[in-house]
C-alpha cells in the first residue's frame, strides 16, 4: 500500500535519478517541506538541486523560469493554492507565453506542484481551489490527480513536458493508503479515467470530489440509481470526449467540486458538455460546489460549507 504523499515523493526521486536536470525548488523543501513531499530527496541528491528559497513566491517561480529556460527541469513547490496569487505575474505573463512569444524557439519545462482544498481548519487564506484561475490562462496545463497511482503517473508526465505544468494535490488525500502498481507507468494528460460504470447518471468529480461521488454512487446503489463517476485527471487539457460518451450512455450530467460553484471550473465542463451533447441530455446539467463565500475557520461551519456526499446524491435525485 502507499499513500498518496509517498506517490509523490517516489516519483519524485525517480525523476531526479533518470535526469540530473531535474531539480526541487521551494520553502523548506531541503527539510521535506510542510507536507513531507519532499523528504529525504536533500539527503540523496544534495543541496545543489534540492535548494531552499526564501519565502517569495514571485521569486521562486521567477528563479525556476530563468532556470528551466536555461535547459534545467525545475519542479517549484508552492505550499498553498493560495500562495500562487503571489506568482501569478511570473505564471501567467512569463511562463505560459515565453513558448508564443518566442516563436517556438523557448521552452519552459517547469512544473509548479501546490496543495488545494480545506477540511483542515486552515481558515481562509490556506483552504481555497483556485485551479479555475488557471485553466483560463493559454499555455498552462492543470493537473489534477486523486488517486495516488495518477498522482505518479501524472506527475511523471508533467515533469517530462517541454512546457509549464501546474500540478494541484489536495492536502485531504496525502494520507490515503492506496494499491499502486510496482512498475508505474506515465499516465497521458488529456485522458480520463472511468472510475465507476452506471447507466443512470453522469458525475464528473475532481479531486477529492471523486471519493466523495463513488460514496454517493454506493448510497444511491441502494436506491436503484445507478451512477457513473468520470475523473478527468487533468482540466488542460481536458478529455470532452470521455465525458460525452458517458452522457450518451446515461442522459444526465452532474458535475462536482470542492471549489466555489460560482465561476468554478465545473461550469467550463458544463458549457462544453451541453454544446456536444445537448441531444443526448434528458434534464437539465447538475452542478455541486462550495457556496460562495470564504471557506471559513470554525470546525463546524467548515464542515457544513464543504461540499461533498451528500451533495452529490441530492444533485443525482434531482435529476432522476
Amino acid at each position: 500500500m502507499t499513500t498518496y504523499l509517498e506517490a509523490i515523493t517516489t516519483t519524485l526521486a525517480a525523476a531526479m535519478r533518470a535526469d540530473p536536470r531535474v531539480l526541487v525548488i521551494g520553502e523548506d523543501v531541503a527539510e521535506g517541506g510542510p507536507w513531507g513531499a519532499t523528504a529525504g530527496l536533500a539527503e540523496e541528491f544534495g543541496a545543489e538541486r534540492v535548494r531552499n528559497t526564501p519565502i517569495s513566491e514571485a521569486a521562486i517561480c521567477g528563479i525556476a523560469i530563468g532556470a528551466a529556460q536555461s535547459g534545467l527541469r525545475p519542479v517549484v513547490e508552492i505550499m498553498f493554492v493560495d500562495f500562487v496569487t503571489l506568482a501569478l505575474d511570473q505564471l501567467v505573463n512569463q511562463a505560459a507565453k515565453a513558448h508564443f512569444m518566442s516563436g517556438g524557439q523557448l521552452t519552459v519545462p517547469l512544473v509548479l506542484r501546490t496543495q488545494g482544498g480545506a477540511g483542515q481548519r486552515g481558515g481562509a487564506q490556506h483552504s481555497q481551489s483556485l485551479e479555475a484561475w488557471l485553466t483560463h490562462v493559454p499555455g498552462l496545463k492543470v493537473a489534477m490527480p486523486s488517486t495516488a497511482a495518477d498522482a505518479a503517473g501524472l506527475l511523471t508526465t508533467a515533469i517530462a513536458d517541454p512546457n509549464p505544468v501546474v500540478f494541484v494535490e489536495n492536502k485531504t488525500l496525502y494520507f490515503r493508503d492506496e494499491e499502486v502498481p510496482a512498475e508505474q507507468e506515465p499516465v497521458p494528460f488529456g485522458r480520463a479515467r472511468l472510475v465507476r460504470s452506471g447507466r443512470d447518471v453522469t458525475v464528473v468529480a475532481l479531486s477529492r470530489l471523486v471519493h466523495e461521488s463513488l460514496a454517493a454512487a454506493e448510497e444511491l446503489a441502494a436506491e436503484g440509481i445507478e451512477v457513473e463517476v468520470i475523473d478527468p485527471r487533468t482540466l488542460v487539457p481536458l478529455d470532452l470526449e470521455a465525458i460525452v460518451e458517458s452522457v450518451s450512455r446515461t442522459h444526465r450530467l452532474v458535475v462536482a467540486h470542492e471549489a466555489v460553484r460560482h465561476g468554478g471550473f465545473g461550469a467550463e465542463i458544463v458549457a462544453l458538455a451541453q454544446e456536444a451533447a445537448f441531444d443526448q441530455l434528458d434534464a437539465p446539467i447538475g452542478r455541486v460546489g462550495a457556496p460562495f463565500a470564504p471557506v471559513p475557520f470554525s470546525p463546524p461551519l467548515e464542515d457544513a460549507y464543504l461540499p461533498g456526499r451528500a451533495e452529490v446524491a441530492a444533485a443525482v435525485r434531482g435529476l432522476v
